[in-house]
């Protein structure tokens, strides 16, 4: 059975794409992934097939339209009658549908975050047309994942569908972990840097937080702001420290190294509040303890395994009470919880249920 799966980015950091397509290639399936070209076309090998589409917009206000029309054309041409496509996210499934219709195959929908309530589309004329678009295209959804509870729960009170929660959580670390002992200690945020991430509040916050560095790893469109930020404190390479991004593997051996993992979102509108940072997770395999922010997923995270701190607001002096609440009890305070916590928040546990939605999908379709 083949599985063509789109999504509308360069496929190199995306890491759920990849687990998703690495589960199902391990497992018999005949993978080809479609990507672009947006923001570049760095060197990558998988152990199945890739295209990424060449774009020739310079914006995104065009370069979406190009991507589906031209993920449409792409679709058509490698599609068979034994395929399911798999589309990931809202900017994929236009095509997806429209090219489900015309070959008569299955269409799964993946959606990473609710797409129609992001921060960046969030107020404007462009929010009102992706709303338009999701309220037509999601009648045609019958197989759906997505990544939260939260989020599963919004889809089917809004149109009905019945998402599989597939959440984003990384592999088990199965090595032995050996805790640092840091003189001075690892403050680390890690993920994408833009808005609505509680950054600044907790660059501003190590201020109030002695004998430490705060490592942000990353990139994204906030990331001068937050720079800024943090030299106008006069902090900046001082005692926060931009890494930039890293590759999954690299990164890895620096979150081991934490003495806190922070995750402190702003509530950017129902998408983050509703969501399951991955680096919730990525903290736990490495086992780092967490100051994270009371949000449904992280509470629910939080209420399961006590895995670090929870905070109820943004205040710099609130993220540094955590901060240092942490730091006072060590890392191996929290060591029986992360491993707990580790043994459930894994892929591993994940996998089983992307592979009965896909026998689901072959018994329902081409049996």
């Amino acid at each position: 059975m083949k599985v063509l799966v789109s999504v509308f980015n360069n496929l190199y950091t995306d890491q759920r794409v990849e687990k998703v397509c690495r589960t199902l290639h391990e497992n018999g399936y005949e993978i080809e992934l479609i990507g672009n070209s947006w923001e570049g076309l760095p060197a990558m090998e998988r152990p199945y097939p890739f295209t990424r589409i060449i774009l020739k917009s310079k914006n995104l206000k065009s370069a979406y339209p190009e991507f589906q029309y031209k993920l449409y054309q792409e679709l058509i041409k490698r599609a068979n009658s034994k395929t399911i496509l798999l589309a990931n996210d809202l900017d994929t499934l236009l095509p997806n549908i429209k090219a489900g219709k015309k070959l008569k195959i299955p269409v799964v929908y993946d959606s990473h975050e609710i797409f129609t309530e992001q921060p960046s589309v969030r107020g404007r004329l462009v929010q009102k047309i992706w709303r338009s678009l999701e309220k037509h295209l999601m009648k045609g959804v019958k197989y759906m994942m997505t990544e939260s509870f939260s989020y599963a729960e919004w889809f089917h009170k809004k149109y009905g569908v019945k998402p599989v929660v597939i959440r984003n959580i990384p592999f088990k670390i199965s090595e032995e972990i050996d805790f640092p002992s840091n003189k001075t200690k690892v403050i680390l945020y890690q993920g994408a840097l833009n808005q609505a991430r509680g950054i600044p509040q907790a660059i501003t916050a190590m201020h109030l937080v002695e004998n430490t560095v705060f490592k942000i790893i990353g990139d994204g469109p906030q990331r001068s702001d937050y720079e800024k930020v943090a030299r106008d404190e006069n902090l900046l390479n001082k005692k926060v420290f931009f890494l930039g991004k890293m590759k999954p593997e690299e990164l890895r051996k620096v979150t081991k190294t934490a003495d806190v993992g922070i995750s402190v979102e702003e509530n950017g509108g129902v998408s983050y509040l509703y969501s399951l940072p991955n680096k919730i997770a990525d903290y736990i395999q490495s086992h780092v303890p967490i100051v994270m922010i009371n949000f449904p997923e992280m509470k629910r995270v939080y209420n399961e395994f006590k895995v670090g701190e929870m905070i109820e607001n943004h205040q710099p002096e609130t993220i540094a009470d955590a901060i240092n609440k942490v730091l006072s009890n060590g890392r191996n305070y929290y060591r029986t919880e992360l491993n707990r916590a580790a043994e459930v928040l894994c892929w591993e546990n994940e996998e089983p249920k992307i592979l009965q939605l896909f026998k689901k999908i072959e018994t329902e379709n081409f049996h």
